[in-house]
């Protein structure tokens, strides 16, 4: 039995995908430091934070809830990604490492989510 977010995978990975988010970002240009740094940065950090926050909370309904959250910035997240990869000044850079552990975890929300809802 899972006792602490810490120990769950998906909370692991989300937060391996952070960090090498703000590696990524810390290349892009200075002008998108408030526009999509920014934006990037706060999706990721929030996927891993609603499933800390969400793992707390006193009911299944809750933590379904959270998880449902994180999955969505995950989706939002990748919407920044994609933007970033056609932009003239960031496509150049490699994502490979990011695209592999959002697919990753978002996959595991999905099944976290399927799981607690059946």
């Amino acid at each position: 039995m899972v006792h602490s977010y810490k120990e769950l995978i998906v909370w692991q990975r989300s937060i391996e995908l952070v960090v090498n988010i703000y590696e990524l970002t810390e290349k892009f240009p200075r002008e998108e430091i408030y526009g999509l740094t920014s934006q990037i940065r706060r999706a990721a950090v929030s996927i891993s934070s609603n499933i800390a926050e969400g793992r707390y909370r006193g009911t299944r309904a809750d933590y379904v809830h959270f998880l449902r959250m994180s999955y969505g910035f995950g989706a939002e997240l990748e919407t920044q990604l994609e933007i970033s990869k056609r932009l003239l000044k960031t496509k150049i850079l490699n994502y490979n490492r990011i695209d592999s552990l959002l697919e990753e975890v978002m996959k595991m929300l999905n099944v976290m989510i399927s799981k607690l809802t059946s």
